[in-house]
C-alpha cells in the first residue's frame, strides 16, 4: 500500500528519528540525573540544618522546597531540551503563580508568619503563652497555624499570622518568675503585726527563692482596706502551687491573729435610721 524506497526512509530516520532519538535521550539523562541530583541536594541540606538549631518542621520545609525548586529546574531544561519554547512556560509557570498567591492571599499570609515564627523562636513546644487573646500551652507549631491547649484542656487552632500580628507573652521562657499578690487589712488592724504575719508565711514556704529577694510593704491605703503588696519570686514551674499555698495560710494566719480581711461596705439611710449592710 506504501511504496517508500530505501532513500527515503533514511531520509526520513535522518531528518526526524536520529535527532528526536538523541533528544528524547537526552532529555531522558537530564529528568534521571536531575532527581537524583535534587535528592542528594535536598539530603545534604537537611544534614546541615540538622545540626542547627532551626525546628524541625522548618528544616523539613526547606528540604521540601528545595527539592521542588531544582524540579522545576530539571524540568524547564528537559522542555528546553526536547526543543520547547521555555520562555512560554516560564510565563505560564508565573501566571499560575500569580493566581495562585492572589487566591491564597491569606493562607501565605500564615505561611510566611509560621515560617518567622520558627525562624525567631519566640516560643517551643510545651511553653505556656498568652497571644491572640488566648492562654494556653503551646502543642504544635505548624506552617499555617499553631495548635494549643486551654488549661480546661480545651484545644485551641490559632491562624500564625493571628501570633504574629499581636503581642507574645510567653510564661515559661524564663526559669523564675515573680508572684504579685495583694492582701487587705483593715484600718483597725496593726499593719506591724500583719506584716509580720506575711514574712513568716513567705519565709517559711521552701519553694520561694531567696535570691531575687521577696517583697512585702503597704502597696495602697484604699477607701476600705490597706492593702499589702506581697511579691516573692519562685520557679516558674512552682508559680501557681505557692501562690495558692500562700493565699490560704494568710487567711488562716489572719484570722488566728485577729486580723480583719475587709469587704466593702455601704451605708443606707431609711427614714431617718442609719444602718449598715454589706455590699453582696
Amino acid at each position: 500500500m506504501f511504496n517508500i524506497d530505501q532513500e527515503e526512509l533514511l531520509a526520513i530516520y535522518h531528518t526526524f528519528i536520529e535527532p528526536w532519538s538523541i533528544k528524547i535521550l537526552i532529555a531522558l539523562t537530564i529528568f534521571l540525573m536531575g532527581q537524583l541530583v535534587a535528592k542528594y541536594v535536598s539530603r545534604a541540606l537537611g544534614k546541615v540544618l540538622g545540626h542547627t538549631k532551626l525546628d524541625k518542621i522548618l528544616v523539613d520545609f526547606i528540604q521540601s522546597l528545595a527539592r521542588a525548586l531544582l524540579l522545576i529546574i530539571v524540568l524547564v531544561a528537559v522542555l528546553d531540551q526536547l526543543g520547547v519554547n521555555t520562555n512560554s512556560v516560564i510565563a505560564v509557570l508565573g501566571a499560575a503563580g500569580l493566581a495562585v498567591g492572589l487566591a491564597l492571599q491569606s493562607s501565605l499570609q500564615n505561611f510566611a508568619a509560621g515560617f518567622m515564627l520558627l525562624i525567631f523562636r519566640p516560643f517551643k513546644d510545651g511553653d505556656f503563652v498568652e497571644t491572640a487573646g488566648t492562654s494556653g500551652m503551646i502543642e504544635k507549631i505548624g506552617i499555617f497555624s499553631t495548635v494549643m491547649h486551654t488549661g480546661d484542656n480545651k484545644e485551641v487552632i490559632i491562624p500564625n499570622s493571628a501570633i504574629y500580628s499581636s503581642n507574645i507573652i510567653n510564661y515559661s521562657k524564663r526559669s523564675t518568675r515573680r508572684i504579685d499578690m495583694i492582701f487587705s487589712i483593715s484600718y483597725n488592724d496593726d499593719i506591724r503585726v500583719a506584716r509580720d504575719v506575711l514574712k513568716e508565711i513567705i519565709e517559711n514556704e521552701p519553694r520561694i527563692l531567696k535570691d531575687p529577694e521577696y517583697l512585702i510593704a503597704v502597696g495602697e491605703l484604699g477607701a476600705n482596706s490597706v492593702d499589702f503588696f506581697v511579691r516573692p519570686w519562685v520557679k516558674t514551674d512552682d508559680y501557681w502551687d505557692v501562690k495558692f499555698a500562700v493565699t490560704e495560710k494568710v487567711k488562716i494566719a489572719f484570722d488566728a491573729a485577729g486580723i480583719t480581711i475587709p469587704c466593702p461596705q455601704m451605708k443606707i439611710h431609711w427614714q431617718g435610721k442609719e444602718f449598715k449592710m454589706d455590699e453582696v
